[in-house]
């Protein structure tokens, strides 16, 4: 019987995954996505394709190499699609797959939160700043 997620089917039901397990493949998976620069990529993708200059300037402060990286890693886990356009010169443009857009709305819910309660988050830091001073 065909596991079905969120997502589609479940090519691989057979398997149960542990992200907490230090050899568990899915832990990579999830060191991908939450990285620096994972969940930026995936929520600047969100609103829809971009080229790679224009998601570098989305993302400040993220280098061209390290861009180059998570975009990759992000590709061979599924999340992201490159897509070469022939046209003079190539253009490249990155988008989600359904897979990456499940993901980016869980983070950018996450995100959302975050950036709701950093009033809360400066209090405890100033707290914790004048306890520990």
């Amino acid at each position: 019987m065909e596991t079905v997620t969120e997502t589609g089917p479940d090519p691989t039901p057979e398997f149960e995954f542990d992200v907490f397990a230090k050899a568990c493949v899915s832990r990579a998976a999830m060191e991908h996505i939450t990285g620096r620069w994972g969940v930026l990529v995936l929520g600047g993708l969100h609103d829809g394709p971009m080229r790679f200059n224009a998601l570098r300037r989305r993302i400040d402060g993220v280098s061209e190499k390290m861009l180059s990286q998570t975009l990759q890693a992000l590709e061979r886990d599924g999340f992201v699609l490159r897509e070469v356009h022939s046209a003079i010169p190539p253009r490249v443009e990155y988008t989600l797959t359904g897979l990456g857009t499940a993901t980016a709305a869980k983070l950018l819910d996450l995100i959302k939160h975050l950036e709701g309660h950093m009033a809360q988050v400066l209090a405890a830091r100033e707290e914790y700043d004048r306890a520990h001073a």
